[in-house]
């Protein structure tokens, strides 16, 4: 995330999706016919979504945005679990998280975006609270861990914090030397678009399985592979959002896979 309020796109959201490998999910869309203008990917397993956009418009707040990440900490009990995928679609349509009967979701991290900044909601399961925390300006991450690696809940794996700790360290010092891109919501391509930036979030030339790699694959011993499954960039600015996606794995450089998500 990288926030400068005072640039003409004040507003910058990378989200990489991992998930276990063979979770079925359709690309972004409007998926939701009772939220008809909310835009998003869509998980065809429990029917939410990771990553949801309002445009707003005429009469209504926004853009906004909701990027949603697993957390780790106190499980839901199975019988009464909801899928955390309905949260982003909430956020976006104004709902309040807070209100919610959260002991029924599993832990997460909720980014919530608009063109003013962002805020990081936090559950770290039952017995916890709900932390809320608004992004400071200039480059933040957001792990698992949550904000910074610091929520309340984090991982117990030194192996999990480690990687983490990797990836954030690496791509961090990429993108603070890099030339910050100002997208607009004309017709530019994804590489006219994000400049510097396209080849770091497409991998920055990491093999998928370095200790740092932002675009993953992982094996954890449980015979499933975890890694990444897509790559959104989003930005907000007076003139709107702009939504690009693409879906790992990406051609190296970052110039050919991406398309423009209309919204």
């Amino acid at each position: 995330m990288s926030i400068e309020p005072a640039a003409a796109v004040p507003v910058l959201l990378l989200s990489v999706r991992d998930e276990y490998a063979g979770r079925r999910w359709a690309p972004p869309g409007r998926h939701w016919p009772a939220q008809p203008s909310a835009v998003g990917g869509l998980d065809l397993v429990a029917g939410g979504t990771w990553l949801a956009v309002e445009p707003g418009g005429a009469g209504a707040p926004g853009p906004v945005a909701a990027c949603l990440l697993n957390g780790f900490g106190t499980l839901a009990p199975e019988e009464a679990r909801l899928s955390r995928g309905e949260l982003p679609l909430l956020a976006v349509r104004g709902g309040r998280v807070d209100e919610l009967d959260l002991d029924r979701y599993d832990p997460f991290h909720l980014v919530v975006v608009r063109p003013t900044g962002a805020q990081v909601l936090s559950w770290g399961g039952s017995g916890s609270r709900l932390a809320a925390l608004e992004l400071p300006a200039g480059l933040s991450v957001v792990l698992n861990d949550g904000p910074e690696g610091l929520a309340e809940s984090r991982t117990a794996s030194e192996h999990i914090r480690t990687l983490m700790a990797a990836r954030a360290a690496h791509f961090r010092a990429r993108f603070a030397t890099a030339p910050r891109p100002q997208p607009r919501t004309g017709p530019a391509t994804a590489e006219e678009a994000w400049g510097d930036w396209l080849p770091i979030v497409t991998g920055d030339g990491l093999a998928f399985d370095d200790s740092a790699a932002l675009v993953q694959r992982r094996e954890f011993g449980d015979g499933r592979l975890w890694g990444s499954s897509s790559i959104s960039l989003l930005a907000f600015g007076a003139g709107g959002a702009r939504y690009d996606f693409a879906s790992v794995p990406v051609e190296p450089g970052g110039r050919e896979g991406w398309r423009r998500v209309e919204i």
